[in-house]
């Protein structure tokens, strides 16, 4: 009894052991190493941008002041307005011409009209054509000489504020896509005009302001709203096209993607990329269109190592903190 008891026991351990070497076997084979899913290089649109945040403003703002102390007593144009460079946008009195006035009045119609022929109101013109952006004032209202009774703007512009670190890929003519925040599925084309030459620092973050025409403005910019921006930095109608994830950096700095290769082996294969945008990037060379390519993760190791992981790559950039440890495969 006890013997049989004994080779029970035996033949237990037994196969615990031959299970653990098969399991061990089949994970260490070339095959089992070509983890993650593969993906097929494709041609198709590509457009990079720079984004950056802006609001519209006028190019220039003019505030519209009374020469004189005294009253409004009629107004012409109203916000939104387009006005011409000499155009009256309201008539006033002086302190002393509605104090007459005032008292003509009371006095009747005739003499009221005595005083209106022979004491002129004082007109307030407009200095240059745009549009009127603030009005400032009523009908019969009391206004200092410092009051500002209107603002006017030639033109609505969008100044951006782009990163020191991108600054250098903006030039003037480049073409632009605003998106207003209060309508964020009206795209507005725009193109840059202007770039300023003195920087802001806010909590030590250097960027420059970029100021962008709208091609058309459209009649609901507002001033003061919010834009996010985005610079046309280039765009092509037919590029090679891969993942971002599928692209790792070698130890030498190569970009590299991983191919499946001969009995499931991952396969090292270096290109050169161009346009980004998003989670995608153009393969300049080495792919071809119906290429495959593995959507992996880490730093490649060559295989001379039976056990060793096929993932030799890491993104380009990455940090190294998990070399020399066993890599988990992720499939996508």
């Amino acid at each position: 009894m006890k013997k049989l008891k004994l080779l029970g026991a035996v033949l237990v351990i037994l196969g615990l052991i031959l299970g653990s070497a098969y399991i061990w076997k089949k994970r260490s084979s070339p095959r089992s190493r070509s983890a993650g899913r593969t993906v097929e290089v494709a041609a198709g649109p590509i457009q990079a941008t720079i984004d950056a945040t802006g609001s519209v403003t006028p190019e220039n703002r003019i505030e519209i002041k009374p020469p004189i102390q005294g009253r409004i007593d009629q107004l012409l144009v109203d916000e939104g307005d387009a006005v011409k460079a000499g155009q009256i946008l309201a008539w006033m009195s002086s302190s002393d011409r509605a104090a007459i006035l005032d008292a003509a009045r009371a006095r009747g119609p005739e003499e009221l009209k005595r005083w209106e022929d022979s004491y002129k109101p004082t007109p307030i013109i407009a200095p240059l054509s745009g549009v009127i952006i603030l009005r400032n004032v009523v009908q019969g209202q009391t206004v200092e000489q410092g009051t500002v009774l209107f603002a006017v703007s030639d033109r609505l512009i969008v100044t951006a504020q782009v990163d020191e670190s991108d600054i250098g890929k903006v030039r003037k003519g480049m073409p632009v896509k605003i998106v207003l925040d209060a309508y964020p599925k009206e795209t507005v084309r725009g193109e840059v005009f202007d770039i300023l030459y003195e920087g802001k620092n806010v909590s030590n973050v250097i960027t420059y302001g970029v100021k962008v025409l709208p091609i058309a403005a459209p009649p609901f910019f507002r001033s003061q709203m919010t834009a996010t921006v985005g610079f046309i930095t280039g765009r092509k109608a037919n590029a090679l096209l891969i993942p971002m994830a599928a692209v790792r950096e070698s130890d030498r700095g190569d970009k590299q993607v991983l191919m499946p290769g001969p009995e499931g082996k991952p396969v090292p294969r270096e290109i050169k990329t161009g346009l980004e945008s998003g989670d995608q990037v153009e393969v300049v060379s080495g792919l071809e269109e119906g290429d495959r390519i593995i959507l992996a993760t880490g730093r490649y190791i060559p295989q001379e190592t039976p056990n060793a992981s096929p993932f030799g790559m890491r993104r380009p950039g990455g940090d190294r903190r998990n070399e020399g440890k066993a890599p988990r495969s992720r499939s996508q």
